[in-house]
């Protein structure tokens, strides 16, 4: 089993990348995402999801825009989707960068403590898995969400919507990881 310091570090160095570039997209396009309901995000993780899981299927992409970059875009709608999730009834849309990206600390540090949980329980599997598997695992996820967000948002016995979003966002990580690697 890898050292878990490890994997918290390169899990710090993967979310920076994408912290990066949600905060550029935010001071280039302000925060116009939050017209957006949280379906609507869930649509948009399952497009990035879906054209990676064709490009490996395919073994070729006619649009050149890198695969990784499609996983640092699921997890940045996904933490867009867990601010909606919270934040739908706030009526103000324009929220200042400093709110955003305290925001994105505040559920990335949520989902970063679960993931070290499961990873302390299910020892790191994931390191042992094909980034394939992890496109498919984010693509069953998306499917569940739908599901739930087809049912209002209730569950019987299973995972809520944020659940679902933090472990999206972690497969995309991991994903990111192991494509550094």
């Amino acid at each position: 089993m890898k050292d878990l310091n490890l994997t918290s570090q390169q899990f710090d160095q993967a979310i920076n990348r994408c912290r990066d570039i949600f905060v550029k997209k935010t001071i280039d396009y302000g925060t116009s995402w939050r017209i957006l309901r949280p379906a609507s995000l869930t649509d948009q993780i399952f497009i990035k999801a879906n054209r990676i899981r064709s490009i490996e299927e395919k073994s070729v992409a006619k649009v050149d825009d890198p695969i990784d970059l499609e996983f640092v875009g699921i997890v940045n709608y996904c933490v867009m989707a867990m601010i909606q999730l919270d934040h739908i009834s706030d009526q103000q849309l324009d929220w200042p960068t400093e709110k955003v990206q305290s925001s994105y600390d505040h559920y990335v540090s949520e989902t970063k403590e679960l993931m070290m949980d499961k990873n302390h329980d299910y020892g790191e599997a994931w390191r042992d898995m094909r980034v394939s598997s992890m496109t498919d695992l984010i693509l069953m996820k998306i499917l569940r969400t739908k599901s739930i967000e087809s049912n209002d948002g209730k569950t019987l016995i299973s995972e809520g919507l944020k659940a679902n979003y933090q472990d999206m966002l972690n497969y995309a990580v991991f994903a990111l990881i192991k494509l550094q690697e």
